[in-house]
């Protein structure tokens, strides 16, 4: 009698039964990666604001302006800071308006939805499609906080990540 090697059926089906309990315990895990790149997209912009604010202290402190509220002011040493970018540092950091986040870091309106009609001096980044909650028609909890330096407080960026 020959020996004969092979798989029977049952451990077949022990071995797809084994397969689909691995695929249904590590399917949670990649079905949200879309959360994971809004996150990672939010800590790319924070990076990319935090760079272009060293950039602007370094050459506010080259004009001896780090330490002034330039906002408005074309005097007493306040210039831009640099001959082809026009904001002028406050405080040695970039503003908060669209206007001088997007000279600076040239964050892609395709993208990013900029919000800096806050009175409090605050500017929201937030991924372009998904700005806006349709039913409270608030931002969403998925967003970058930036705020200035002050005078006396170091420019701010906080990441809201709960809704992304």
């Amino acid at each position: 009698m020959t020996n004969q090697r092979g798989f029977t059926l049952i451990e077949l089906v022990v071995v797809i039964i084994v397969l689909g309990i691995l695929a249904v315990t590590a399917a949670p895990k990649f079905i949200d990666l879309q959360t994971d790149a809004r996150i990672a997209t939010l800590k790319g912009a924070k990076g990319a604001i935090q760079g272009a604010n060293a950039l602007v202290y370094a050459k506010a402190a080259v004009n001896g302006v780090e330490g002034d509220n330039c906002t408005g002011k074309t005097d007493g040493g306040c210039k831009a800071v640099q001959d082809d970018i026009s904001i002028l540092p406050v405080f040695g950091s970039i503003g908060a308006s669209k206007t001088d986040l997007n000279e600076v870091v040239e964050l892609d309106s395709n993208e990013w939805d900029l919000d800096d009609t806050t009175t409090s001096g605050t500017v929201y980044i937030t991924p372009h499609d998904f700005a806006v909650d349709t039913a409270s028609g608030k931002p969403k909890a998925c967003q970058l906080e930036y705020v200035p330096a002050d005078g006396s407080v170091a420019a701010s960026y906080t990441i809201e990540d709960n809704g992304c």
